[in-house]
């Protein structure tokens, strides 16, 4: 299969249980690296939203690889970033017969992996 220039491709990871925030401070790091680079990072940075983001790049991965057969040393992340999910509303029971709303949000994390030349 012949590889085209400037081929890119896309991966996403839906409603991912974490504040979109907290996913934002580790992808901020990880825009412009290689692959290579990015799961060095993800593997040592002691932050929760590392896990999801390492298999939302290591899919995107595996698509470009299964679709050209080019080696995963060859990729650069193109373009990564984080949209907000849905938000589950619970409430808890406080003092006086109040309720306190606690909201838990969702995020959605979207990765574009290309060849690097």
């Amino acid at each position: 299969m012949t590889v085209k220039d400037n081929m890119s491709v896309r991966a996403v990871g839906k409603y991912i249980p974490i504040s979109p925030s907290k996913v934002r401070r580790v992808l901020n790091q990880l825009r412009g690296h290689t692959y290579e680079e990015a799961l060095i990072l993800l593997e040592f940075l002691p932050y929760k939203a590392c896990e999801p983001i390492w298999k939302v790049i290591q899919s995107a991965a595996s698509n470009i690889h299964n679709l050209t057969g080019v080696s995963k040393q060859d990729l650069v992340i193109e373009e990564i970033f984080v949209n907000t999910g849905p938000v589950l509303k619970r409430f808890k029971p406080r003092a006086q017969g109040r309720g306190y709303a606690i909201n838990k949000p969702m995020c959605h994390i979207t990765a574009v992996v290309s060849i690097k030349y």
